[in-house]
């Protein structure tokens, strides 16, 4: 849940800071006061567009911070961090910050690493679910129907969807590849051609395995030689010769050897002596050795800068490594083969493309049937719903119709059909609101008040499956009063069980059922304007509900009305 909000120089909001609890809780006051402003804010938080005109005047920018806790190990939050890198608390920590500067200038991160703003969205949308008047009208939008009922049906037809996703990604890029091998003769053999150079010229090359770092190594030993020689024959000179190393050792060891003689104690000291005085002897032979085999070739030299030469004009052209070359070698060469057999391979493709159609179709078959059975549940659930909101009346239906498709698309009971990214559905909700006239799209039945409280329905069903920990609604009980508004009140309730919720409300019936309820004042200095949040404890609640019932005045009756609007919201909540 959002368990802290920090904001600075924000439209009218100097400095600001608010800690929120889970349930619900209820953002009341003034219109003008700022309350839209906060909502606001945590929508730039998700990744919602920005503006210069969020920073307040006078200011270079605005810094907006909110605090995170996630209770679920599970949460689909955590595929985004291990996505991005980013780091996250052990302790379900989650910090979004966003800057604006006056310039239009955007910086965004999550955790502390930066991010752009689509990632910080991604990072958003996993969190926070926002609905406002505005955001409403998202469903009316048919092309957003199959998505909800997909959302809604997710614990059925997951696995299918993904065995689809397999199946139809390849059948896809299969046919990219067909058609660009298939349109595209004149570029086929041109590139035919460049290939056919690019392999003779690294063929001719003879290169071998990690060849270009073997000829580094040796072209390092020839360009230090005398460097090399020098340091050896010094290391030797030190070991052997007239009183050189090996000189006093011998001399140390004979004398050693008399002590022990005459001491057992000695003894252990003196064969670890003598053991290292015969590997000191060891290795002055080797570096005798060493340099007498050791000789300085400049025509090798030479041969190993020419061969590098070559190595890096191919480097330049095909791979960073001669590994890397020989890779890109083989590469081509299978892809010269495919061209070279070019109406084979579109022979044996258009065989693979006919196959995976018919796996695909198969696949959106068992995701179609599957949807048809979560239409029926997700119909019944919403019409429940509806009724509790006092539309009972109403009649709420979903249409999946199968997209047609061209004649040489895969064919299901002898018609063509169109596969897309989600299978061959369409889907759209359908409403009537009143006894008599018969179902039509969302966006030509219903009124103002009718959407928002199917927006309501439509969210008390949805709210567990979108994993989100925070529901946000922004006056969306504009347009409804009486018995409808406690309906209302009671659903916003009820979602807020299974998420946190935050909302923005003038019903006096949505403010009683608050767990948390916030009153939002604008206030002015002679300089500035400021807003101020404060948390409302019950007496004061009681006036704040009184004052949205009948204004500024208050009465003994909006008085008494705001306490049994409290009393029934607990006995509601207890229930």
């Amino acid at each position: 849940m959002l368990t802290e909000l920090s904001i600075q120089n924000f439209t009218i909001i100097n400095q600001l800071t608010i800690s929120f609890n889970d349930g619900l809780t209820v953002l009341t006051g003034e219109t003008g006061a700022g309350k839209s402003i906060i909502i606001d804010a945590i929508g730039l938080l998700a990744g919602g567009r920005g503006s210069v005109e969020y920073v307040r005047h006078g200011e270079n920018k605005a810094v907006l911070e909110g605090l995170f806790t996630i209770e679920d190990p599970k949460h689909a939050i955590y595929k985004l961090f291990a996505e991005y890198g980013i780091e996250y608390d052990s302790e379900g920590m989650i910090v979004l910050h966003r800057t604006i500067s006056a310039k239009g200038k955007s910086i965004c991160r999550v955790n502390g690493s930066l991010v752009t703003l689509a990632i910080l969205r991604e990072f958003g949308q996993t969190l926070i679910d926002i609905h406002s008047q505005h955001e409403t009208q998202s469903l009316l939008d048919s092309s957003r129907h199959l998505a909800l009922l997909d959302l809604f049906n997710q614990e059925h037809n997951a696995d299918i969807y993904n065995d689809y996703q397999k199946v139809y990604q390849k059948l896809k890029k299969t046919k990219t590849v067909f058609d660009s091998l298939k349109h595209n003769e004149q570029e086929s053999i041109q590139r035919l051609d460049l290939l056919r150079f690019q392999l003779n010229e690294i063929n001719q090359a003879n290169l071998t395995v990690n060849e270009d770092l073997e000829l580094r190594k040796e072209r390092e030993k020839l360009v230090n030689f005398e460097q090399i020689y020098t340091n050896v024959e010094e290391t030797y000179n030190a070991l052997r010769g007239e009183h050189k190393g090996l000189d006093w050792l011998s001399l140390g060891l004979s004398a050693l050897e008399t002590a022990s003689s005459h001491e057992e104690e000695l003894k252990k000291v003196t064969e670890n002596y003598s053991n290292n005085y015969y590997m000191f002897e060891e290795i002055s032979i080797e570096l005798r050795n060493y340099l007498d085999q050791l000789a300085y070739e400049p025509e090798r030299l030479a041969m190993i800068e020419s061969r590098l030469n070559e190595i890096h004009l191919l480097i330049r052209k095909y791979g960073s490594t001669v590994n890397e070359i020989i890779e890109y070698a083989a590469e081509i060469e299978d892809e010269i083969e495919q061209l070279e057999n070019r109406d084979q391979s579109l022979q044996e493709m258009t065989e693979e493309i006919t196959e995976l159609a018919e796996d695909a179709l198969i696949e959106a078959k068992q995701l179609h049937d599957l949807r048809v059975n979560g239409a029926k549940r997700l119909i019944k659930v919403i019409k429940t719903e509806l009724k509790d909101l006092y539309m009972e009346k109403a009649q709420f239906e979903t249409e999946i119709q199968i997209r047609g498709g061209k004649p040489d698309d895969p064919e299901l009971l002898g018609k063509p059909v169109q596969l897309g990214e989600t299978g061959f559905d369409q889907v759209r909700f359908l409403l009537s609101t009143n006894p008599g006239e018969p179902v039509k799209p969302l966006d030509r039945v219903a009124s103002g008040g009718e959407l928002s409280r199917i927006m309501l329905a439509f969210k008390k069903v949805f709210a567990k499956h979108q994993g989100v920990t925070s529901v946000i609604f922004d006056e969306v009980d504009t347009g409804v009063s009486g018995r409808v508004a406690q309906a209302i009140a009671e659903k916003i309730h009820t979602i807020s069980l299974d998420s946190q919720v935050l909302c923005i409300t003038h019903l006096p019936q949505v403010a009683a059922m608050a767990d948390n309820h916030l009153l939002i004042e604008k206030g002015t200095t002679n300089k500035e304007t400021y807003t101020t949040v404060i948390q409302l404890e019950e007496s004061n609640r009681i006036e704040e509900l009184a004052r949205m019932t009948t204004g500024t005045t208050l009465t003994d009756a909006s008085v008494s009305h705001a306490k049994e609007l409290i009393t029934r919201a607990k006995d509601f909540k207890s229930n």
